[in-house]
């Protein structure tokens, strides 16, 4: 049987990057040269960095943080609004590309993607080469730049893929493992949090190497045996998973985030969930799509994933309808534990238009379905700015603007 092959492509600094494609078509500056952070509003410097440029991280700039706390840091911040509408053209035009080259591709986020290169050998022999050509084409077609990490699994092609930055292609086969993965900090290891970081450190075991080396009786001592065995296997460069092949149309509209610091309050979860509710119902929205079936999906600390899903009465495209059931679902599935990566699916598509008629019909409904089409419109034809022309909201305020109700009627509820 072929050795595998598996590629992992990662825009470098995503959002920056498409924000910056963006403005230069405008005339403005190239947001990937100068210190520059996406999110929150550029006049009233308010709202939270959803990311930063390269420039930006000299200055301590952190994901997450005030735009506020941002522009003390560095007073001559350019700040730039999110434009999700064009980021997912820029994603699924990015994603076009690499489909040319494999029947095999699985989207890992917005911006990310895993390709089965195993038995392309006849089409593409040199996979180095091969690697160049799908990078070169990105930047040449889209403008943007690209990593590519090239391994025989899914985890040291991620690896790789995080190695130097940007426009770059990194190899990491298993004989390189002991030169370039074991000397790296223990917390740069893939799915190895700041939480996890510091239970190893405990232990003094300070790099992926060190890990690699300790018995996992002794690993045992401060992860349950599920999460012993991942970070032996992964500290190992040792990953069976295969590349899964999962249409969106087929499947539903996803999101999945994976946070810098650990979720612990509901609210925190709650911020990821509405933004990824925005993002995934304007996509579905967009193909003409209404979801019958909502889901969230969290993963702790210990690498154990849950999930928990209802189906509904009617189908909806309503954002506010959607982020409130999955609202629901967290509070009755997550119990208070640390959480690491937090998903929202939508599934069972109607694309035929028909709608039930409900006795019980929401009053608001209408009104809730008129707003999100109106943005929607005003976005497709304009831009992210254009609405916030029209209507003073922009996408990171309508999320907290949402999300300030939703406390609200939480607080008058109690």
């Amino acid at each position: 049987m072929e050795n595998r092959l598996v590629f992992h492509i990662d825009v470098n600094s995503a959002f920056v990057s498409w924000s910056a494609v963006e403005q230069l078509a405008l005339g403005g500056p190239d947001l990937r040269e100068v210190p520059s952070i996406v999110g929150g509003d550029p006049n009233t410097r308010t709202g939270i960095v959803a990311a930063k440029s390269i420039p930006a991280k000299k200055y301590g700039i952190v994901t997450g943080e005030p735009v506020s706390a941002a522009v003390r840091k560095c007073p001559n911040l350019v700040i730039a609004r999110s434009n999700f509408d064009w980021y997912v053209k820029c994603s699924r035009a990015f994603k076009a590309i690499c489909q040319e080259y494999t029947p095999t591709m699985q989207s890992f986020s917005i911006d990310e993607v895993f390709l089965d290169m195993t038995g392309m050998g006849k089409i593409y022999p040199d996979p180095i080469a091969t690697a160049y050509e799908i990078k070169d084409r990105i930047y040449r077609e889209l403008g943007f730049t690209v990593n590519v990490g090239v391994a025989p699994n899914k985890l040291l092609a991620k690896m790789a893929s995080d190695f130097e930055k940007p426009n770059k292609v990194h190899t990491l086969f298993m004989e390189e493992i002991p030169e370039k993965m074991w000397p790296l900090p223990v917390g740069e290891l893939f799915t190895c949090g700041k939480s996890s970081a510091l239970k190893l450190k405990s232990l003094n075991i300070d790099t992926i190497g060190q890990l690699a080396k300790t018995p996992m009786e002794q690993l045992q001592m401060i992860f349950s045996e599920r999460g012993a065995l991942h970070f032996h296997n992964y500290a190992n460069g040792i990953d069976d998973s295969p590349v899964l092949d999962e249409r969106e149309d087929a499947k539903g509209y996803s999101a999945e985030t994976t946070v810098e610091e650990d979720l612990v309050d509901l609210d925190s979860i709650l911020q990821v969930i509405l933004a990824q509710a925005d993002i995934v119902a304007a996509r579905m929205r967009a193909d003409g799509g209404k979801c019958r079936c909502i889901g969230v999906t969290f993963r702790n600390l210990d690498f154990v994933n849950k999930s928990h899903q209802i189906k509904l009465k009617e189908s909806t495209d309503v954002t506010d309808v959607i982020f409130r059931t999955a609202k629901e679902l967290i509070k009755e599935s997550w119990h208070g534990e640390a959480l690491r990566l937090v998903g929202l699916s939508l599934s069972d598509i109607d694309r035929d238009g028909f709608e039930q008629i409900s006795l019980f019909e929401d009053p608001d409904k209408e009104k809730r379905k008129a707003l999100d089409a109106s943005l929607d419109s005003i976005r497709g034809r304009f831009g992210n700015s254009a609405v916030q022309r029209a209507s003073t909201l922009n996408t990171s305020d309508r999320i907290n603007k949402r999300f300030k109700a939703e406390q609200e009627n939480d607080r008058i509820k109690k």
